[in-house]
C-alpha cells in the first residue's frame, strides 16, 4: 500500500497515528539540524518533518537530497505542529518521519508548481502534464467532472439515454470544414470526424430511442480563437415527438439545475427574445443582458441636419455609457481608436456628453443645438453624468461594431461580472442567409432546421423571409447552446435541399440514407446541442475554454506538448495512396 491517507486528510483528531503517505515535493527547508518537507497530492499537502533528534543519520542525508517534484513515500506518526497553519486544512498537523521511500527523482521543473506561477502560457502547454499538478488547472478538471456529472444525473433522471454514435463518418458540404481521414482498404477514399451527430441523432429518433444525449467529441478544421478549439465536447440531445416549447422547457430545466449545484443559483425566467429583436437591441445573437446599454436608433432624429456622415448612413445608432461623462478627451480618443482597430473596422465615432446641469456638449455641436442632443439622450436612455457614443454606416457592419463597443465598455466598467448569471433564448432566426460569395443562400443552421409552421411556402416568394423553428440559449453574453425541430419527412426534406442548391443527384449522395429513414415512419422531433467547454468555462466564472481542457491546442491548433499535426513517413503515405507535392 502506497498511502493509508491523502494529503489533505489529516487532522488533529490524528494526533499519535502511525501513517504512510506517497506525493511529490512542493518545498523543502533545511536548517541542517531539521528538514521540513511539503508533500503535496491531489488533496492538498502535509507537512514532513525530520530532526536530528530522532531521525536516523542516513535518512536525514536523504532527506537532504530531496529535489522539488521528486516522487516519495513516507511512513511515520502524525503529531501535532508547533507553528499552526490556519490557512490551510493540515495546518495543526505535521508528519514526524521514520521511513523514507524515493519512488522516482525529478528533473527540476522549467516553471513552478504553484498557484502563481512564473511559466508562460506557452511554457505550460508544452509541459502541460506539470501545469496539472497546479491547483487553479487540477480543479478546473475537477470543476468541468462536477458539471459533467450533474449533466449525466439530471438527463438520465429525464429518460434520456446515452448512446455512442461513429467517429469515422462521411463528409458533407455544409457547415465548416471537415478533417478528412484517408482509409488504406478503401483507396483514394475517405472518412471525415464529426462535426455533429446531427444525422445519427435523428437516425436515432427514427429507431425509437425517443430521448438520446451523447457527451461527445466533435471536430471542426476552422479558425481559432480563446473560445474555440479544433476538437471540441458537446452535450448533445435529441426529442421524439415533441415541439419547440418541449424542447426549450427541458432544458431550461437543465441550466437550471446546473446553476443551482454548482452555484447555489435559482434564475427567474429565461427572458425570450427574438432574432429580430436582439439585433436591434444589442447589435447581435446572444445579447449579455446583465446590463444595460441598449441600443437607441437614431436615423428618424439625426438625419435632419446638414451632418452627411449620417445623412448618408443606413443605420445611425447609440449607447449611454453609465457614467461615461467623467471620461477625458484622451480617454474618449483612446475608445475611437479602439473602434478603428482592423478587428471592429469602424471609421469613427461622434459622442455626446451629458452633463450634470442637463446641458449637452457633443462632438458635432456645429450641426446639432441642444434639442437635438436631448431627444439622442431620450432614444438612447441616457442620463446627466453619461456619455453617448454613436457610430453610422452600413447596417449589418455598424450593429456588429457598437455591439462590440458595448461589450468592452462593459468590461472596463466592471458590468460583466463572472458571479450572475443572465440566461436568454433567442428564437425565431432566419431559416437562410444570402451569401455574396456563392450567390445562393445558405441553411443559417443546418438544413435539416423546419421553418416556423405556415412559413414553408414563403420559400417560393420571398426565402429571406422564413423563419426558423430554431433557438439558442445565450448565458452571459455567451452561445451556450443551439438547436431546432428538424424536417422530419422526405418531400420536405427535399424542397430544402433544393432551396439550397442541391441536384437531386447531389442531396442522394450526400444525405440519401437520411432521406430514405424517413420512409419508414420518422417522428416529429427536434433537439439541442450545448459546448461543454464553453458551459463550463462561464459556469467556472471564465470565457477561455482551454483552461478547462486537459490537453488543449493552441491558437494555431498545435499541440505543442506532442507536436501534432506532424508529417507522415513516406511508407505510411504509400499504404495509404496518398501522394504529397508541397512545391
Amino acid at each position: 500500500m502506497y498511502r493509508t491517507h491523502t494529503n489533505g486528510q489529516l487532522t488533529a483528531n490524528d494526533i499519535n497515528l502511525e501513517v504512510t503517505l506517497s506525493g511529490w515535493v512542493q518545498k523543502i527547508r533545511n536548517k541542517g539540524f531539521i528538514i521540513w518537507v511539503d508533500l503535496r497530492d491531489r488533496y492538498g499537502i502535509t507537512q514532513l518533518i525530520f530532526n536530528e533528534e530522532s531521525t536516523p543519520k542516513e535518512m536525514m542525508d536523504r532527506a537532504a537530497k530531496l529535489g522539488r517534484e521528486f516522487v516519495i513515500q513516507v511512513t511515520g506518526t502524525v503529531i501535532e505542529r508547533e507553528s499552526k497553519n490556519p490557512n490551510m486544512p493540515t495546518g495543526e498537523i505535521e508528519i514526524l518521519v521514520s521511513k523514507l521511500d524515493i519512488l522516482n527523482e525529478a528533473l527540476t521543473p522549467p516553471f513552478t508548481i504553484e498557484d502563481a506561477t512564473d511559466g508562460g502560457e506557452d511554457l505550460r502547454m508544452k509541459y502541460r502534464y506539470l501545469d496539472i499538478r497546479r491547483n487553479p488547472v487540477r480543479e478546473n478538471l475537477i470543476f468541468r467532472h462536477k458539471v459533467t456529472m450533474a449533466v449525466r444525473n439530471y438527463l438520465s433522471d429525464k429518460n434520456f439515454v446515452e448512446v455512442e454514435t461513429p467517429y469515422l463518418i462521411k463528409s458533407t458540404p455544409e457547415g465548416a470544414r471537415d478533417f478528412v481521414v484517408p482509409s488504406r482498404m478503401n483507396e483514394g477514399q475517405f472518412y471525415a470526424l464529426p462535426q455533429s451527430p446531427q444525422t445519427f441523432k435523428q437516425l436515432l429518433m427514427v429507431g425509437g430511442m425517443d430521448k438520446y444525449f451523447q457527451i461527445v467529441k466533435c471536430f471542426r478544421d476552422e479558425d481559432l480563437r480563446a473560445d474555440r478549439q479544433p476538437e471540441f465536447t458537446q452535450i448533445d440531445c435529441e426529442m421524439a415527438f415533441v415541439e419547440q416549447e418541449d424542447i426549450l422547457n427541458t432544458f431550461e430545466g437543465l441550466t437550471r439545475h446546473l446553476l443551482k449545484e454548482i452555484h447555489g443559483v435559482a434564475p427567474g425566467n429565461f427572458p425570450r427574445m427574438t432574432y429580430e429583436e436582439a439585433m436591434k437591441r444589442y447589435g447581435n445573437d446572444k445579447p449579455d443582458i446583465r446590463f444595460g446599454m441598449e441600443f437607441g436608433e437614431l436615423n428618424a432624429i439625426a438625419q435632419h441636419k446638414d451632418f452627411n456622415v449620417f445623412n448618408s448612413a443606413e443605420l445611425v445608432v447609440g449607447i449611454a455609457v453609465p457614467e461615461g461623462n467623467k471620461y477625458t478627451r484622451k480617454e474618449i480618443d483612446q475608445l475611437i481608436d479602439w473602434i478603428k482597430r482592423p478587428q471592429i473596422g469602424a471609421l469613427g465615432m461622434v459622442y455626446v456628453r451629458c452633463n450634470e446641469d442637463g446641458s449637452f456638449k457633443s462632438s458635432v455641436d456645429k450641426f446639432y443645438d441642444q434639442e437635438d442632443l436631448a431627444r439622442w439622450a431620450e432614444a438612447t436612455g441616457a442620463s446627466k453624468g453619461d456619455l453617448i457614443c454613436v457610430l453610422s454606416g452600413d447596417q449589418n457592419k455598424v450593429r456588429g461594431q457598437l455591439s462590440a463597443l458595448r461589450m468592452e465598455l462593459a468590461q472596463r466598467l466592471g458590468l460583466r461580472k463572472s458571479n450572475e448569471f443572465a440566461p436568454l433564448w433567442v428564437i425565431d432566426f432566419p431559416l437562410l442567409e444570402w451569401d455574396e460569395d456563392t450567390q445562393r443562400y445558405h441553411a443559417m443552421h443546418h438544413p435539416f432546421t423546419s421553418p416556423k409552421p405556415g412559413q414553408m411556402q414563403l420559400l417560393e416568394s420571398d426565402p429571406g423571409a422564413v423563419k426558423a423553428n430554431a433557438y439558442d440559449l445565450v448565458l452571459n453574453g455567451n452561445e451556450i447552446g443551439g438547436g431546432s425541430i428538424r424536417i422530419h419527412d422526405k418531400k420536405t426534406q427535399a424542397k430544402m435541399f433544393d432551396y439550397l442548391g442541391f441536384t437531386p443527384d447531389e442531396a442522394k449522395e450526400q444525405f440519401g440514407f437520411l432521406m430514405d429513414a424517413f420512409q419508414f415512419g420518422a417522428p416529429p422531433h427536434g433537439g439541442i446541442a450545448f459546448g461543454l467547454d464553453r458551459l463550463v468555462a462561464i459556469l467556472g466564472g471564465q470565457e477561455t475554454i482551454r483552461d478547462f481542457i486537459a490537453f488543449p491546442k493552441n491558437n494555431a491548433g498545435r499541440d505543442v506538448m506532442i507536436d501534432a499535426p506532424a508529417p507522415l513517413d513516406q511508407a505510411q503515405l504509400n499504404e495509404l495512396g496518398l501522394r504529397l507535392d508541397l512545391k
